[in-house]
């Protein structure tokens, strides 16, 4: 952050106006010290749309390079197409601008790496929209983990059973190509439930995949896909991802030990069993297993808001207190790198090999 940007309010602004722009702008306004300042899209009318629920007027373009030189613009929000952020985000980091990336970090391991050593090299600040890592439930079974409580690891699940129409393909544009959406079911999807299984469960060593497109016509890349997997600590997992099961179930990860089983289901904790209980418990499965906010099962508008809010709020929090930002840098790239390979095991037919 800039020294003038420290005590006053924090600028954002937002490149693409499409379907997830409104989630940032509705969690930035619940945000103290932040207001969005500018949009930028090649649509005005989308531009218009998303501005009309922001009270402080932000200036629209349609040209990045001015969109860039907006007078206290601090942090850009990159919610354009999946295979479109690398440009605008080298783009904004060379304005000295912080930028926050919407999932994928990209489509390819290449301009993952481009992305980030864009930020680097500017010294700027780099997050990758990954918000289910932050409700309390993910992050009570990561303090479970870390503590031992589940003995040795030895299976981990992530499931995101949902549905799409034929209608949301056809109409999307890009959604369904490769060179866009650089995959179906898993990169835009599941994508969340798989890099939550990563912050949890701890790095892949190898994946065998299964991937086929079932339930849609006219698209590129898969609707179906399941992984068999060897975590680098020696448990073993699957990953199940989908746009095919009607009508869409909630999303969930499973974590099974030696000593104990926790599985989350969206934001919410549905099982939390060890063998040797904690004192508190029963107060944590009472408070965690109240269901919150909504799901994107069958509906990718039916999101709640208040996951952006938490992530987006720990980053300014990073940003003025010179701490790290949270899914920052090489994180955004981990879940991208595992589908991939996946996507490569499936075109092989055989097991692929994790660089780390």
């Amino acid at each position: 952050m800039t020294h003038s940007a420290a005590d006053r309010d924090l600028g954002f602004g937002i490149v693409g106006c499409g379907l997830v722009a409104p989630f940032h702008v509705a969690a930035l306004r619940q945000i103290p010290g932040c207001r969005v300042v500018a949009l930028q899209s090649r649509r005005r009318e989308n531009a218009e749309r998303v501005a009309a629920a922001i009270d402080s007027a932000p200036t629209l373009y349609s040209d990045l390079a001015a969109f860039l030189r907006h007078p206290g613009l601090d942090v850009v929000c990159i919610c354009t197409p999946s295979g479109n952020h690398l440009e605008p985000a080298q783009a904004a980091a060379a304005a000295g601008k912080h930028v926050v990336v919407e999932k994928p970090l990209e489509i390819t391991l290449e301009r993952c790496d481009a992305l980030i050593a864009a930020c680097a090299g500017a010294g700027v600040r780099l997050m990758t929209i990954f918000p289910a890592r932050f409700a309390p439930a993910s992050e009570a079974a990561r303090a479970a983990l870390h503590a031992g409580r589940l003995g040795r690891l030895t299976l981990a699940e992530a499931s995101c059973k949902w549905w799409r129409t034929q209608a949301y393909y056809d109409d999307g544009g890009w959604k369904g190509t490769r060179a866009l959406d650089g995959g179906g079911a898993l990169m835009n999807q599941a994508i969340h439930t798989v890099d939550l299984l990563l912050w949890l469960a701890g790095p892949v060593h190898s994946v065998f995949g299964f991937t086929s497109c079932l339930a849609h016509e006219r698209i590129e890349v898969e609707d179906t896909a399941v992984g068999c997997l060897q975590f680098a600590s020696g448990a073993l997992g699957v990953i199940q991802a989908a746009t095919s099961a009607y009508p869409g179930l909630p999303r969930s990860v499973a974590l099974h030990g030696s000593a104990g089983t926790i599985v989350l289901e969206e934001e919410n904790l549905r099982r939390w069993e060890f063998a040797q209980a904690g004192p508190a418990d029963d107060e944590l499965r009472q408070r965690l297993a109240v269901p919150t906010g909504g799901s994107g099962a069958s509906d990718p508008a039916g999101i709640s808001a208040e996951p952006h809010r938490r992530q987006l709020a720990a980053f300014v929090a990073a940003l003025r207190e010179g701490r790290p930002s949270p899914a920052a840098d090489a994180e955004g790239r981990r879940a991208v790198e595992l589908i991939l390979a996946l996507y490569e095991s499936a075109r092989l037919g055989q097991p692929v090999k994790l660089a780390n």
